[in-house]
């Protein structure tokens, strides 16, 4: 799975408040149903770049909400 040797794989966001909204992403933790999907799938990069718009996602719902 990783491509970094030795390097731990990111956990995951998960924050056990799942529930999708129309856009098909995750209230609690900001992931849209495909990247949760990828995530055991994905490199410690791919993991870090979900995070990062996850995050993002959950600032701009806080914003508009």
């Amino acid at each position: 799975m990783s491509s970094e040797p030795n390097v731990a794989p990111l956990a995951s966001p998960c924050r056990r408040q799942c529930c999708l909204d129309e856009h098909e992403q995750c209230l609690g933790c900001g992931r849209t149903l495909q990247e949760i999907l990828d995530w055991g799938a994905a490199d410690n990069a791919r993991r870090r770049l979900i995070c990062q718009a996850a995050e993002q996602r959950l600032r701009e719902r806080k914003r508009t909400h």
